[in-house]
This record gives C-alpha cells, sequence and structure tokens, in this order.
C-alpha cells in the first residue's frame, strides 16, 4: 500500500505519502490485519482486495460501520473483501454489535456454579460454537427473541474434543473460560488450541486451586475434579484472568485473583456484573 516501514530498537517507524490500494493474501485469517487494512484503504487511492480476511462478526460491524461514514467496503463475513478508496468519511451514529465473548463468559459463569441465569441483548448466531459445546457438557440453553437462558445440570458432562479455530469455529477467546469450566466436569476433556501459541498459561493457575490439568504443546487433557479449592493467582492475561474468576466463583474457600488490569481490558465493569447476579466478589484496591 506504499508504506516505508523501519525496525529501530524494538520500535516501528511507518511512513508514507500517499495510501494506496493493494491486493493483499493474508496467510492466515487475523482479525487485527482484516481490521487494520480495512481502516488503511478506506482512504488509499484506488482499489484494495483482502483475500482470506478474517470473517467474524466484529469484521462486518466495522464494515457496515464504515460504510455509514461513507466508505466502499463490501465482502465482510465472506472469503474476499473488495475496498474502493474514497477522498473523505462523515460523521455517523452506529451502535456496536453485543460482545459475543463476553456474552459466552457469562454463560459458562452460569454454568460453573450450576446457576441459571438469563443473559438479554445477545446475537445467538455469534456464538453457536459456544452454544454447542454448552449443550454438549449437558446444558440447557433456551433461545428467545435476542435472549438465551441457560440452565446448567447438577453434574456436568466432560466434552471429549474441542478445538479452537477461525470465526465461525470455537473461538480461542473462549477456551480459558471453557478450560476452567470443565474442570469441573465428571469426566476427561480435551482441549486443543490451533490459534495462539503459548495459550495455556491459565492452567498453572487453575491447577493452585486443585484442577487437574495436563498439557502437552497445543493440548489441554482436563480431568474433572469433585470440587476446586480457593486460593491465590495471578491473571496472565485477558481471558485466562476471566477463567481465574469463574473458578473462584465455584471454588471453596475465598479466591484472590491479582493482576486484574489484564481482564479490565476485555469486560467493562465485571465484578460489578458478577455482584448483580449474586456473586461475593469484590475488587481489592
Amino acid at each position: 500500500m506504499g508504506v516505508n516501514i523501519t525496525e529501530s530498537h524494538g520500535f516501528l517507524e511507518c511512513e508514507v505519502e500517499n495510501l494506496r490500494g493493494a491486493e493483499i493474501y493474508l496467510d492466515y485469517p487475523s482479525v487485527g490485519a482484516t481490521e487494520n487494512i480495512m481502516l488503511s484503504a478506506v482512504l488509499a487511492k484506488g482499489n484494495t482486495v483482502i483475500r482470506n480476511p478474517a470473517k467474524e462478526p466484529e469484521i462486518i460491524d466495522l464494515q457496515n460501520y464504515l460504510n455509514g461514514m461513507g466508505a466502499k467496503i463490501k465482502g465482510a463475513g465472506t472469503g474476499t473483501i473488495k475496498i474502493e478508496g474514497v477522498e473523505k468519511l462523515s460523521d455517523v451514529e452506529h451502535r456496536i454489535i453485543p460482545d459475543r465473548i463476553v456474552a459466552g463468559t457469562m454463560l459458562a459463569a452460569a454454568a460453573i456454579t450450576r446457576s441459571e441465569i438469563t443473559i438479554k441483548n445477545v446475537v445467538s448466531d455469534h456464538i453457536l460454537s459456544i452454544i454447542a459445546r454448552l449443550k454438549e457438557a449437558g446444558c440447557i440453553i433456551i433461545e428467545r427473541e435476542n435472549e438465551l437462558r441457560i440452565i446448567p445440570p447438577a453434574v456436568l458432562k466432560p466434552v471429549d474434543i474441542i478445538r479452537t479455530l477461525p470465526y465461525p469455529g470455537f473461538p480461542t477467546d473462549m477456551q480459558p473460560q471453557i478450560v476452567a469450566l470443565l474442570c469441573t466436569a465428571s469426566g476427561t476433556s480435551i482441549v486443543t488450541e490451533t490459534v495462539f501459541e503459548n495459550r495455556f498459561k491459565h492452567t498453572e493457575e487453575l491447577m493452585r486451586m486443585g484442577a487437574k490439568i495436563k498439557v502437552d504443546g497445543r493440548v489441554a487433557v482436563i480431568k474433572g475434579v469433585n470440587e476446586l479449592t480457593g486460593a491465590k493467582v495471578s491473571a496472565k492475561d485477558l481471558r485466562g484472568g476471566a477463567a481465574l474468576v469463574l473458578a473462584g466463583l465455584a471454588a471453596e474457600g475465598e479466591t484472590i485473583v491479582e493482576n486484574i488490569y489484564h481482564i479490565e481490558r476485555g469486560y467493562d465493569n465485571f465484578d460489578i456484573m458478577l455482584q448483580k447476579l449474586g456473586a461475593d466478589i469484590r475488587r481489592i484496591e
């Protein structure tokens, strides 16, 4: 697209006089890469084609938002996105889509505590892979318009194989939460992480709480236990931190989760949301 990029002392310096359209093929359908190319291309001169882009709902929402500002984008959610550069964008009012990972996390919170809850303002089509795995574990999920109700079983069933994949596959951002949940199932589950390396950092912390997990490369084998025990644990990343909070909700005794700044990157007032559902949780400054 005409950008000159140099690396110096761990920093990237980017210079460009005029962005120009280009044909770009992504070896991997990265969400961040797709979004950044789209943002760059809307004001670039000429046409840009992104092949093998990410297909997540957020990509479609970004297209709708930018088109509302005067951009000319089509194909989001498919295997090819085409962008015709425009001279300028104008202001617009746009309502973003519901956060599917927050919705999935709250469903997992209900399942791990064996609680019935109703989630409003959720697009069930965006989390079909999550719903399918929860049903496989024995949860009853009732779908209404923009609403989901989950009724977990008293005894959670293990899930043979879960494999993280780009959308519409099972999201890597729900892998830690589902691992925490499966720690309380009555049997052995297997989770394979194909999207990110080193995405099992939370398992060491879960084991401090009594979980039985064996990690071999990209595969985690989880043997369910009768009870998790509260402990002092540390969030290593965003979703791993959320998984520790879920485990703490189900554990016997008190759990302290440190480094919650990771969690705050992806959840707005996570503690307050859980308090409203009856959780005994509070933030320690």
